[in-house]
C-alpha cells in the first residue's frame, strides 16, 4: 500500500515551463525536469495532466505519462510542450524518482495564472525565461 511506502524528502528538483523562439521566429513553450543535486535520479516517471474551470465547465486535458531511464546530475531534460491556450487551468506534474533504491515523489501544480510574463525569471540551467516550481 502506499501508505506503507516511505518516500524521501524531495529536494533540488524542480519543473519549468519556459519559452523559447522557434526556427520560424514563434514563441514555444516547453516544460522541462531540473535535477540541480550532485547525483543522478533514476527510473524517472513524470504524469501530466490539466484540469480546471471554465466558464462554469469543468476541463480536463489527457493524462500523458514520461519515463526518463536516468537524469543526470545539474542537468534537465525536457518533458513535453505545452500550449499556452491551458495555462488558464491547473498543470499538475507529478514525478517519481529513484535515488539508489528509496523512491521519492512530488507533485508540482502550476496553478491558473501562474504562467505568465510578469513572473517570468531567467533559469540558469536552461538558459530560458519562464516559470519555476520546486
Amino acid at each position: 500500500m502506499k501508505k506503507d511506502i516511505d518516500f524521501g524528502s524531495v529536494e533540488g528538483i524542480a519543473i519549468a515551463i519556459a519559452t523559447e523562439t522557434n526556427e520560424q521566429g514563434e514563441a514555444v513553450w516547453n516544460v522541462y525536469l531540473l535535477n540541480n543535486n550532485d547525483y543522478p535520479l533514476e527510473n524517472v516517471l513524470i504524469t501530466s495532466k490539466g484540469y480546471g474551470i471554465l466558464d462554469g465547465n469543468e476541463v480536463k486535458t489527457s493524462v500523458l505519462r514520461h519515463m526518463f531511464e536516468r537524469v543526470e546530475p545539474k542537468s534537465s531534460v525536457k518533458i513535453e510542450p505545452i500550449d499556452p491556450a491551458i495555462f488558464h487551468i491547473n498543470n499538475e506534474y507529478w514525478v517519481s524518482y529513484y535515488i539508489d533504491r528509496q523512491i521519492y515523489d512530488k507533485k508540482f501544480v502550476f496553478v491558473p495564472g501562474a504562467i505568465t510574463e510578469e513572473n517570468l525569471i531567467d533559469i540558469g540551467m536552461l538558459k530560458l525565461r519562464g516559470v519555476l516550481h520546486s
